[in-house]
């Protein structure tokens, strides 16, 4: 296939590029900067989402699309932060789809990026890709750019918004994180360690990309999640397991607040997240537990 990518030089972006060169798939990049690491084997096309759609070059031919881009979350949400997490996806988006509007011809399937925080803050419920969606700064934005992506239905292509959860790679995202403060030792819960924490081997995720682009008959929200998502107790202690060091410390909710303001809401909410849809599907985890996940990156 001709797959044309954005975000393709992030943390997961980079694995899923390798992935798809690796089944001999021909991949295009939509990105910020040509000195992307991937060689001659990787065509380039710029593109700054926050100002001017793709250049039709870079989508012409495409089979697929597969969109990740997005400033990163993980940031104090200032008013310009804001402004940047939404318009990266929202506005980003809605370009994109405006240049393949225009193309005499359109790739199949758009595969757009998504994220489980567009269900909010949960408690115990078990949430489904059928779950209705939450409240919160981060849940509107999922909203919006889900909704952008679905405009792409409107030129008959099937659209697949894939709900990520939290991946685990040491490369990289919350684990890369957590790991110098568990390595010292000054690891621990975050506050009453309660809440769900739903997360996804980085692999897993990037399988799971590929077994959706493949598969005509599914499309919508799929949840990229594992199926045993873990509280935040249990996923401190299998860490810490992990990496044989002690995890006594708490951090407290007033702490994370005081560093993080409102995006502090996302490390203490809690979201019991099921791939209720990709497992329908017939896609197989191979690493459906923390523990073993933990083991493969850090044993």
């Amino acid at each position: 296939m001709k797959i044309t990518v954005t975000g393709g030089t992030g943390f997961i972006g980079r694995r899923l590029v390798r992935r798809l060169l690796d089944e001999g798939h021909s991949v295009h990049l939509l990105v910020r900067n040509a000195k992307t690491g991937f060689g001659a084997d990787v065509r380039c096309s710029i593109w700054n989402a926050y100002t001017i759609g793709p250049v039709p070059e870079s989508l012409e031919g495409a089979d697929a699309v597969i969109h990740l881009a997005g400033e990163p979350v993980s940031q104090r949400w200032t008013p310009s932060a804001k402004r940047r997490i939404r318009d990266s996806r929202v506005v980003g988006t809605r370009r994109l789809i405006e240049t393949i509007s225009g193309l005499s011809r359109r790739p199949s399937v758009l595969l757009a990026a998504s994220a489980i925080g567009l269900y909010g803050d949960r408690g115990e419920e078990e949430i489904t890709e059928s779950s209705t969606p939450g409240k919160g700064f981060l849940s509107e934005v999922c909203q919006e750019w889900e909704a952008a992506a679905d405009e792409a239905e409107r030129l008959g292509m099937r659209v697949v918004k894939l709900r990520t959860g939290m991946a685990l790679g040491r490369e990289g995202g919350a684990l890369a994180q957590m790991l110098t403060p568990f390595r010292w030792g000054v690891g621990g819960r975050v506050a009453a360690g309660s809440q769900w924490m739903s997360w996804i081997h980085a692999d897993d995720l990037v399988v799971l990309i590929v077994f959706l682009l493949t598969r005509a008959g599914i499309h919508g929200p799929v949840n990229g999640t594992s199926p045993n998502p873990a509280t935040n107790s249990g996923f401190t202690k299998d860490l810490s397991t992990a990496l044989r060091r002690p995890a006594l410390l708490t951090v407290p909710a007033s702490a994370l607040r005081l560093i993080y303001g409102e995006m502090a809401e996302i490390i203490l909410g809690s979201q019991r997240v099921l791939p209720k849809a990709a497992l329908a599907a017939g896609f197989e985890f191979k690493y459906p537990g923390l523990k073993l996940a933990l083991q493969n990156l850090l044993g």
